[in-house]
């Protein structure tokens, strides 16, 4: 039913207080369930980064890309996403080159603009060249796996007539996120595919893929899927709820759905869920959901999940890993 389409997990390696694990045994315990989901036949794994995170956001997804790379034999690999404007583009180019390399291309990078001003005042860049820094960024990391010189002049960054090597045998695929339509309008035009979060803006993205006079499967959509998929969904989000709580506060506060202060916190995670950030699915409902999805748009090229969320168990997170691997993949290929 779904050849094409690589079902997978999501990792953003946070650990919250009050949950806290030693890191050294929280990313150990996170990368040993990763081997695992492989050997139960998910097909990918995303990261996502940020900075200055008191849980410990992983900064650093293209480290843990090669970890994972060494540990695993045809997982796919991918970020979803990387903050691309806070980056200098060289040097993300020769990272995600030698990634691609040293895995035997499967490596993905997806990249973002960004949205915390904490990040950008740090790293020494203005939210408001946010759009000129990532179309640049993308055009250099282009033209450096060219195996040309790169001899790019913009508004933001100067690269002169050099070759970045090694060049990959397959290039990363380059892939941009975004909710608002310049967002999705930009992944359609200058971009392989568009990271989507939980179905929001594919329509979006296809008009503007024919808009921009490209073929609809010449656009991958990858679907990030805040979904809790249970035997008995309800009283699965009863007990993560705490930690779907602290998920859901912890974007708004940082502005992931708008300014923070026009964007309420949820009082609780039963809210969350009534407003549509979380869907409970059972197994006969999420292969509805998904097969109805894979449908309507054959572009879909990836579905994901969290594999938990902020401080829960990996044992908890295991659980549903299974449960998906059982009762769902086996429906949906």
């Amino acid at each position: 039913m779904s050849a094409n389409v690589n079902f997978g997990l999501w990792y953003d390696f946070r650990n919250p207080q009050p949950w806290r694990l030693p890191f050294e045994t929280f990313y150990a315990e996170r990368l040993e369930q990763i081997v695992r989901a492989e050997s139960l036949g998910f097909d990918s794994c995303w990261l996502t980064e940020h900075h200055f995170c008191d849980d410990g956001y992983t900064p650093s997804p293209l480290v843990l890309a090669g970890v994972i790379g060494a540990r695993t034999r045809q997982m796919r690999l991918g970020t979803n996403l990387m903050l691309l404007p806070l980056h200098d583009p060289v040097r993300v180019a020769e990272d995600a080159a030698t990634l691609s390399l040293v895995t035997g291309g499967r490596f993905d990078l997806g990249v973002g603009i960004g949205y915390r001003q904490l990040e950008f005042d740090q790293f020494g860049r203005k939210l408001t060249h946010r759009p000129s820094l990532v179309e640049e960024g993308i055009e250099i990391l282009r033209r450096s796996w060219s195996g040309q010189p790169v001899n790019f002049s913009g508004k933001r960054f100067q690269v002169g007539d050099l070759c970045v090597t090694p060049t990959p045998q397959r290039a990363p695929a380059v892939l941009l996120g975004g909710m608002a339509p310049p967002a999705i309008d930009r992944a359609a035009r200058i971009a392989d595919g568009f990271l989507c979060t939980g179905g929001i803006g594919i329509d979006t993205y296809c008009d503007a893929l024919e808009r921009h006079g490209r073929r609809i499967e010449e656009g991958s959509v990858i679907l990030g899927c805040w979904a809790i998929i249970a035997e008995d969904p309800e009283a699965e989000a009863a007990r993560v709820g705490d930690h779907v709580l602290y998920q859901a506060n912890e974007y708004i506060k940082w502005g992931a759905f708008g300014p923070p202060e026009e964007t309420p916190l949820f009082p609780d995670a039963a809210s969350a869920i009534e407003n549509g950030l979380y869907e409970l699915w059972d197994a006969e409902m999420a292969v509805s959901k998904l097969t109805a999805l894979m449908k309507n748009y054959p572009n879909i090229r990836d579905i994901h999940f969290w594999a938990q969320f902020p401080g829960e168990s990996v044992e908890a997170g295991d659980r549903r890993m299974r449960y998906i691997a059982d009762k769902v993949l086996p429906r949906l290929r």
